[in-house]
């Protein structure tokens, strides 16, 4: 009998302890209400902000949620950080946060979760005129989903904050975001067991810009029309998935010291109708690899669809990387990479390799499609009779003497490319694929990446006016 009685209390007992948290009032809140309504309110209580503007700066320093209903306006008047949240467990959900400060150095943004904001939620938000628009201050296991972040272009792109930015935020998910102008999509350094998945990124300098960031996700986004796509820099273990990037400027997917990760059924899908790498004294950038010729020179197109420098021990497989000037750059000792399985198409040079090793790009007998191979395949085993060399002697006499161009319709140049052809002890070192595939059935196709994206906006909708 003792027992049955302890069971009941113990529960009800649990029951009081949550009740705030479970029962908590419903405030409806005027403009100008909204700082006395967060003073006053308890843990649980959910704040409904009513049509009208309702002045920031305000904090939240108990855990509750904040919504509002259509036509209520969060605006910081141009002051510090819009809504700061000091809270675990806190819910932003439906608000249309405007006009944070403008200081890079104090982190001015319009939603700012801080330390002690663990396992909040940020979702369905309208960020428009913020120096950033959310900031993950250090706060474990949040979930910044479905916003809609309206960078500033106004500023120039050094003086530009993030779309959605990352310090040390293990745990943190940014799932079916929208961000459009400022200066990165997503900003991450110095984090953990993150997930970036189904985001898309539009007018922005770096997609998604990522540093040493170590097991984590970046998966089902796209980049459109962005000067570099994927960035991701001294970062390890990572899972980069189904991607897209389509028409990025420079690069759609840089590898920088990003070591034993998976990079797998990613499309970067370039053009060769551009004009430049996009607004003048943004090209350069302290945390990218160097790179050959003027950063700053106009280009025809797409820079690089993959630029691989000094990444170790990847496997990178089943990606498609069309229609760039360079199909893939790969330098600096990259040692120890799986390369299998990938489509190059119609990339104006396939292969960039600036090294002296000889390289085999396949893996169990699976090499990659190149489509300007034209193999046979006699026996029908879907593999060439014959190894693919995308690159000889003369590709490195140009890389390093452009002017010798001028010497590639000669016939010595002839001659010489097709001495190394019959005679392959010539070659100097460099890319094999010694199991050419002969389609690129299975890998996939931007097209089959475009839709569905998270926001239920097929990719031709990219790029529109948003209500």
């Amino acid at each position: 009998m003792a027992l049955r009685r302890t069971i009941p209390r113990a529960l009800a007992a649990l029951l009081l302890l949550a009740a705030p948290a479970a029962w908590g009032a419903t405030v409806r809140v005027a403009p100008g209400d909204l700082a006395r309504a967060l003073g006053a309110a308890a843990p649980g209580d959910t704040l409904v902000l009513l049509p009208g503007t309702h002045p920031g700066p305000v904090a939240v320093t108990v855990p509750v949620t904040l919504e509002a209903e259509p036509g209520a306006v969060l605006d910081g008047g141009g002051t510090g950080v819009v809504v700061e949240v000091k809270a675990p467990g806190t819910t932003l959900r439906g608000l249309d946060v405007r006009h944070s400060g403008t200081s890079l150095y104090d982190q001015h943004a319009g939603i700012f979760l801080g330390k002690e904001a663990a396992g909040s939620l940020v979702e369905g938000n309208r960020l428009s005129g913020n120096l950033i628009g959310i900031y993950v201050w250090g706060a474990a296991d949040v979930m910044v989903r479905g916003n809609l972040v309206l960078g500033r272009n106004d500023l120039r792109v050094s003086e530009r904050g993030n779309g959605i930015q990352l310090w040390n935020a293990p745990g943190t998910k940014v799932v079916g975001n929208t961000v459009r102008g400022g200066r990165d999509g997503v900003f991450v350094t110095t984090s953990h067991h993150n997930l970036f998945a189904d985001n898309v990124f539009e007018g922005v300098r770096f997609a998604v810009h990522y540093m040493y960031t170590n097991d984590s996700e970046v998966s089902g986004n796209r980049s459109v029309g962005n000067h570099v796509g994927y960035a991701l820099m001294y970062s390890h273990r990572l899972k980069v998935r189904g991607n897209l990037s389509k028409g990025d400027r420079q690069h759609g997917l840089l590898l920088n010291y990003a070591n034993a990760s998976e990079v797998e059924g990613n499309v970067v899908e370039g053009r060769f109708d551009g004009t430049g790498p996009g607004e003048a004294g943004d090209a350069g950038d302290k945390d990218m690899p160097p790179e050959d010729g003027d950063p700053t020179a106009p280009r025809t197109g797409t820079g690089k669809c993959v630029f691989i420098y000094n990444a170790n021990k990847n496997a990178i497989r089943g990606n498609r990387f069309e229609g760039c000037e360079v199909g893939v750059h790969f330098t600096a000792g990259s040692e120890r990479n799986a390369i299998s399985g990938n489509a190059f198409v119609a990339n104006r040079t396939q292969v960039k390799y600036v090294g002296t090793r000889s390289l085999d790009w396949s893996a169990g007998g699976v090499g990659n499609f190149w489509s300007d191979n034209a193999a046979f395949d006699l026996d029908g085993d879907g593999i060439a009779d014959e190894a693919y060399r995308p690159n000889d002697v003369v590709d490195r006499v140009v890389w390093a003497h452009p002017q010798a161009k001028l010497l590639l319709n000669g016939p010595g140049v002839q001659v010489l490319r097709w001495a190394q052809k019959q005679f392959p002890a010539i070659h100097p070192g460099g890319v094999t694929d010694t199991a050419p595939l002969m389609s690129a059935a299975g890998v996939p196709t931007a097209a089959t990446l475009a839709t569905p994206l998270a926001g239920g906006r097929p990719l031709a909708a990219i790029g529109a006016p948003h209500g």
